[in-house]
């Protein structure tokens, strides 16, 4: 598991219905390749985010595959429909087997 791992979100905290908003979410990780040998000449072990899922009240908005050459605390941004209020689940895998969630609410005004 990756050390000091932080995801942050940033959700309009309201929105008009079938609104499409910006929604923008970063992750606070090193993404270790597995080929760069550490302090003590030891590989430092492979952890790379290699999907990210978004989900508005258990509906799928997003799911990406991230590749290898994704920088370290990856960022990403992307527009959304919002037809009802509720609470946004974003969830990062590491390939080490860690989960990292966060979460956000939305009203609908």
């Amino acid at each position: 598991m990756a050390e000091n791992v932080k995801p942050r979100v940033k959700v309009p905290k309201s929105a008009s219905a079938g609104e499409v908003i910006t929604i923008k979410s970063l992750i606070s990780h090193p993404m270790e390749s597995g080929q760069r040998k550490g302090p003590d000449g030891n590989l430092v072990p492979r952890s790379i985010i290699n999907r990210f899922t978004v989900e508005l009240n258990g509906k799928n908005v997003i799911d990406m595959q991230l590749e290898p050459a994704i920088s370290t605390n990856p960022y990403i941004e992307f527009d959304a429909k919002v037809d009802e209020a509720g609470e946004f689940k974003f969830t990062w895998y590491d390939d080490d087997g860690s989960v990292y969630e966060e979460t956000a609410e939305i009203e609908i005004s």
